[in-house]
């Protein structure tokens, strides 16, 4: 038998530990490689991963980001998202940005291994309550005769919102990033400029609110 090949990316060497020790015992099932952030999850999920499975917060750059930029450049790859939260909007950032799947880390030992393998099938994975809500929204937006809102903000300002609302400098982002000040500052202005806010602390709920921090 052939087995999936994942690759588990989570911020929390215990959590990817006790993950990998389910997913190893099964024989179709084998973690080929292990990320602590998104940008790492990035560029561990080329060649030699069939599925991604994703923290959703996780720094540097979230699962989601993450999930949208391997979409973008692995498009082959499968991907599950794990939260600790039931959370609609980081389900809904989930779906859009690709991933198959959504599982709870309170109940990954028991739904994570059916999630691996529906994903691997082509087929969607929703704990019960992710079905109630997506029901809910389909039809109060039918009632409504409107679509979910699309991001207003490009990757590079999504990833700078998520750096500003945790805390970080202009200098620091710019460090992180290898971009210059003035460009931080640019894109901070743009973002600003787009969302109609004034400061990092109407930045920050707008983070809480997209799924690129946890509040």
């Amino acid at each position: 038998m052939e087995r999936t090949r994942i690759l588990l990316a989570d911020d929390h060497a215990l959590v990817r530990r006790g993950l990998r020790l389910i997913l190893d015992a099964e024989p179709d099932l084998v973690v080929v490689a292990e990320a602590g952030n998104g940008a790492e999850a990035v560029e561990l999920a080329g060649e030699g991963v069939d599925l991604a499975i994703l923290d959703i917060a996780m720094p540097r750059m979230t699962g989601i980001q993450a999930a949208r930029e391997i979409s973008r450049r692995s498009p082959e790859v499968r991907l599950l998202m794990l939260s600790m939260y039931d959370n609609e909007q980081y389900l809904f950032e989930s779906l859009k940005a690709g991933a198959s799947g959504y599982v709870l880390k309170s109940v990954a030992d028991r739904d994570l291994l059916e999630a691996c393998r529906a994903a691997m099938r082509g087929e969607p994975f929703l704990y019960p309550g992710a079905v109630t809500s997506l029901i809910r929204d389909f039809l109060q937006r039918d009632q409504q005769g409107d679509e979910l809102p699309t991001s207003l903000l490009t990757p590079r300002e999504e990833e700078i919102v998520k750096l500003v609302a945790e805390g970080h400098s202009s200098k620091e982002i710019a460090d992180l990033l290898v971009i210059s000040i003035k460009t931080v500052d640019r894109h901070r202005a743009n973002v600003l400029a787009k969302l109609g806010m004034r400061d990092r602390l109407e930045l920050t709920r707008y983070a809480i609110r997209a799924g690129l921090i946890e509040p």
